[in-house]
C-alpha cells in the first residue's frame, strides 16, 4: 500500500441510499481534508477561515490537541497508539462553523492500518466513536449505538470498508436491520469516493469557488433530505437519551 501525500485535499462525491420502507437516493460532490495529526496543514492567513482544525469538533478534550484526545480513546479501549502516526479525514472549519458526520483516524504502524476510528455525529450536537480493527481489505463491522437519523432506530450492525493509498480515500458504510420481510436486512448505504490530490494554495482557493460553504452545505442538505422524508410520511424514531462515551467527553 502506498500512503497519499498530506495535508491533501481529497476530492469526491458521497451518496446515500435508503432502501426500506421508502427508496430515496442522492449524491453530491464534496471535498474533505486528509491530514496527519501531528502536522496539521499550516495556511497562509487569509485561508485560516477556510482551514482551521479544532479539538474542540472532534472528541475528547477542548483544550487538549486532537491527537491527545484519539490517543485517550484508544488506551480507554485497550489500545496504546502513542507511537504510531495517525491520519485523519474530516471536514475543516469554514468561517467559524464545521459538520462532520464522519471523521475516519487511521492509526498506522508503519504502512499498515493498524487500527480505525471512526467517529459519528449527529445533527443535534451529538458524537459517537467505535474503534474498529479491519482486515487486509479494509473490511470490519460493530453493532450500531449511536442515533443518526431520525428515521432508523438505534439497532442493527453496520458493515464498513475503508480504503486509503495514493490514488483513492474511500469509505463504505452499510446499515444492516432485522425488518418483516429478512433478518439484517440491507436497509441504508452511505459511500464516499475520493481522490487525494497534495495541499495547495491554489487548489483549496479553485475549491472554495467550486464548492464553497462546504461543511454548511452538508448541514443544510442532511437536513433538506430528512425534511423530505418526513412530507412522504417516513415516521419518525423518537431520538434517545444520548449518554457520551467516558472516554470521549
Amino acid at each position: 500500500m502506498s500512503l497519499p501525500a498530506v495535508p491533501a485535499l481529497v476530492v469526491g462525491s458521497v451518496a446515500h441510499t435508503r432502501r426500506t420502507p421508502l427508496r430515496h437516493r442522492f449524491s453530491y460532490r464534496v471535498y474533505q481534508w486528509l491530514v496527519d495529526l501531528d502536522d496539521l496543514p499550516r495556511t497562509r492567513w487569509w485561508l485560516r477561515p477556510f482551514s482551521t482544525f479544532r479539538a474542540a469538533d472532534h472528541i475528547g478534550a477542548a483544550d487538549a490537541t486532537i491527537r491527545a484526545n484519539i490517543e485517550a480513546f484508544c488506551a480507554a479501549e485497550g489500545l496504546d497508539v502513542s507511537d504510531r502516526r495517525i491520519l485523519m479525514l474530516a471536514n475543516a472549519r469554514t468561517f467559524g462553523y464545521v459538520f462532520d458526520p464522519l471523521s475516519v483516524f487511521w492509526v498506522l504502524d508503519g504502512e499498515r492500518v493498524e487500527a480505525i476510528v471512526a467517529e459519528v455525529h449527529n445533527t443535534y450536537g451529538e458524537r459517537h466513536a467505535y474503534l474498529l480493527r479491519p482486515d487486509d481489505a479494509g473490511r470490519t463491522g460493530m453493532d450500531k449505538a449511536f442515533y443518526v437519523s431520525p428515521f432508523f432506530t438505534v439497532a442493527g450492525r453496520y458493515d464498513v470498508r475503508f480504503r486509503l493509498d495514493a490514488s483513492r480515500v474511500s469509505t463504505d458504510v452499510v446499515l444492516r436491520q432485522d425488518s418483516p420481510t429478512a433478518p439484517e436486512e440491507a436497509v441504508f448505504t452511505a459511500t464516499f469516493r475520493g481522490e487525494p490530490r497534495p495541499f495547495t494554495a491554489g487548489r483549496l482557493v479553485r475549491l472554495l469557488v467550486t464548492m464553497p460553504f462546504m461543511t454548511h452545505r452538508t448541514s443544510l442538505l442532511i437536513r433538506i433530505h430528512g425534511v423530505w422524508l418526513w412530507l412522504r410520511r417516513l415516521p419518525v424514531v423518537p431520538r434517545p437519551v444520548h449518554r457520551s462515551q467516558e472516554s470521549t467527553r
